[in-house]
């Protein structure tokens, strides 16, 4: 097998799409809006693909995408071969056990096991009762927002543009947004879209506001995107249990980890 860098996009989404569940992210990052800042490599053999990576240079530190719902073994050859061109810090989401064959070059910090989930009951959606003014945001909203991921989840990875595709919504309480539910990818023509950066103020939490914000998002989403997932961390149980009850399921678990380059 041979390490290949990819750059014909249909050939991307055309094997990302045999697990479009499990690959969504990747999927979505075809998108021209994405597209640009990614990088993909490919481990192949007599022209087919059998697996593939995507780093994503859209944020400060460059983050390594690689599932592997078959046979592990594909992920840690390809990892393999990119270890001369890795940066000295880098953000991976990896199927399970992949990161620590590269424990011997970097440090890893574990950021904790999470699960991929999917919509799979739409009808669900239909059920949940919506008794809050929820309301699509847009980049006007932006001071507010900041505001309120400051002090509910400081620790997000929310992308201002984002707000231009017009799949964020919120609530308000006067003039202060008190709950969220938005994108990290999204995109039309693939026809996916992986949610994210959903969070209350701690003061208005346990009434239910995250699960009528994200249910009015995926009722936004759900004529035009056949496929809606998104990520949680397995001991975030809370989550868990709202998204099950808006109609997700479990596909995968993956580890994320960041990795540091050791001292020579």
């Amino acid at each position: 097998m041979r390490l290949i860098s990819l750059h014909d996009q249909e050939r991307i989404a055309a094997w990302l799409s045999r697990n479009a569940d499990l690959n969504i992210y990747q999927i979505g990052d075809l998108d021209r809006f994405f597209w640009l800042s990614t990088v993909w490599y490919g481990l192949e053999q007599a022209g087919e693909l059998f697996q593939l990576a995507l780093i994503y240079l859209g944020h400060s530190t460059p983050i390594w995408l690689m599932f592997d719902d078959q046979q592990h073994r594909y992920s840690a050859y390809l990892r393999d071969a990119l270890r001369p061109l890795l940066p000295a810090k880098i953000y991976c989401h990896f199927s399970p056990g992949i990161a620590e064959g590269l424990a011997d070059r970097y440090q890893i910090e574990d950021h904790g096991l999470h699960q991929k989930m999917i919509l799979q009951d739409f009808s669900k959606l239909d059920q949940v009762v919506i008794d809050q003014a929820v309301v699509q945001l847009h980049p006007a909203d932006l001071p507010a927002i900041n505001q309120l991921y400051a002090e509910a989840y400081p620790d997000n990875a929310f992308d201002p543009r984002m707000l231009e595709t017009g799949c964020c919504y919120g609530i308000w309480r006067d003039d202060q947004l008190i709950s969220i539910a938005g994108i990290h990818v999204y995109s039309p023509n693939y026809r996916v879209a992986a949610l994210g950066n959903i969070t209350t103020h701690p003061a208005y939490r346990g009434q239910g506001l995250a699960k009528q914000v994200t249910a009015k998002l995926c009722q936004s989403l759900r004529h035009e995107i056949n496929h809606i997932g998104l990520n949680v961390h397995r001991a975030n149980q809370a989550a868990i249990n709202t998204y099950q009850a808006l109609g997700f399921g479990w596909v995968a678990d993956y580890s994320e980890v960041l990795l540091r380059q050791k001292d020579c």
